[in-house]
């Protein structure tokens, strides 16, 4: 039997995630590939999966990862497209039904039976990793893998900024939390044509916020919720912003931004987080605001991501703090719990 090292979250309880010997993934279906994993993108839910914090089903022992690319290393006998040696990215949605409306209509990122890698199915913080090819998509050789290791955030802020959200040029943006997520949100703002970016966040988040300026934000909200919507007041004509992007995941951002949406603005949450709702969602109804969530990507998504990967004109690399062999993970969790860091890269398969 051949055995692998992977990154892997073995029970329900805080710190229950090891590095284990475990069995190398077993034969392949007809259409699915073994990739030699190269770079993995250190997620927010991974952090929480080690703390125990998640607000979704864990399927443990499960191998954690799911923002990842490599090396095709082997392609089952009914894969067309793909061959050993191919370099590539997947996307995250490791099982679906392939019946239902949202999986025949191109919207599987929806379907009812979806599970995704790192908590449903075994993902790619391992050497190697079993991927449908239907997941597939060819990396340029001008992307590296380190840059490939965020393409999956970059879809998750490209759906919804670009496509959940109605955006035009010239809107008032606000961005709610300078986490991974909210500052791609940022990127692909500005790449729509936004006007006034804002991004809000709290005192403790100043290096992810300066982060953000760079990343071409107007101005910076990090004070009370008065002060900021006295921020708000004062760009335009006052009414507020035309589009709200909630990266948080936290109750009490979503009513901050009811207060900060314009009348027939839009709210586009895309932050998880448990937390019950324990204020009246009577503003959204008073301002006619359009609130709406937005999950996950699908292939279109990610071909259009990758092209602007390709070409330069989204470069989500300045997020990354390090890029550590695997056996280093704990530091790159412990310095995105800590807020040191908003992204880390793990390399499986180097010492």
């Amino acid at each position: 039997m051949q055995s692998m090292m992977a990154l892997v979250h073995y029970a329900l309880e805080k710190g229950s995630v090891a590095l284990r010997e475990v069995r190398r993934p077993p034969r392949l279906e007809d259409d699915e590939v073994l990739l030699e994993s190269k770079a993995v993108g250190v997620c927010g839910s991974d952090v929480h999966q080690f703390h125990n914090t998640q607000s979704w089903k864990v399927n443990v022992p499960v191998i954690l990862g799911h923002e990842f690319c490599g090396v095709i290393a082997e392609a089952g006998k009914a894969v067309k497209g793909f061959k050993a040696g191919d370099r590539v990215a997947s996307e995250t949605a490791a099982r679906i039904c392939g019946q239902c409306l949202y999986c025949r209509s191109g919207a599987y990122n929806l379907c009812p039976s979806r599970l995704g890698f790192g908590y449903g199915l075994d993902g790619a913080m391992a050497e190697y990793v079993k991927v449908p090819a239907r997941c597939l998509h060819h990396l340029p050789s001008s992307v590296s893998f380190e840059k490939a290791a965020l393409t999956e955030p970059c879809c998750v802020a490209c759906n919804a900024v670009c496509v959940k959200t109605s955006l035009k040029p010239g809107d008032s943006v606000l961005i709610l939390g300078p986490g991974t997520i909210g500052l791609l949100s940022l990127i692909f703002a500005k790449l729509c044509g936004a006007g006034w970016v804002g991004l809000a966040g709290l005192p403790q988040d100043r290096p992810r916020l300066e982060l953000g300026r760079l990343l071409g934000a107007t101005r910076i909200l990090d004070g009370t919720a008065e002060e900021n919507l006295s921020v708000l007041r004062s760009v335009g004509d006052g009414m507020g912003a035309d589009v709200v992007i909630d990266s948080t995941g936290h109750s009490e951002a979503l009513r901050f931004a009811l207060a900060a949406v314009r009348p027939g603005g839009q709210i586009t949450k895309v932050g998880w987080g448990p937390q019950p709702l324990q204020f009246s969602l009577d503003p959204l109804v008073q301002k006619a605001a359009r609130l709406q969530g937005s999950f996950s990507h699908n292939y279109p998504i990610w071909e259009r991501v990758i092209a602007l990967l390709a070409s330069g004109q989204l470069d989500p690399t300045p997020l990354i703090h390090r890029v550590e062999p695997l056996v280093n993970w704990k530091l790159c969790f412990e310095e995105m719990t800590g807020g040191e860091a908003v992204k880390n890269v793990v390399r499986p398969g180097l010492e």
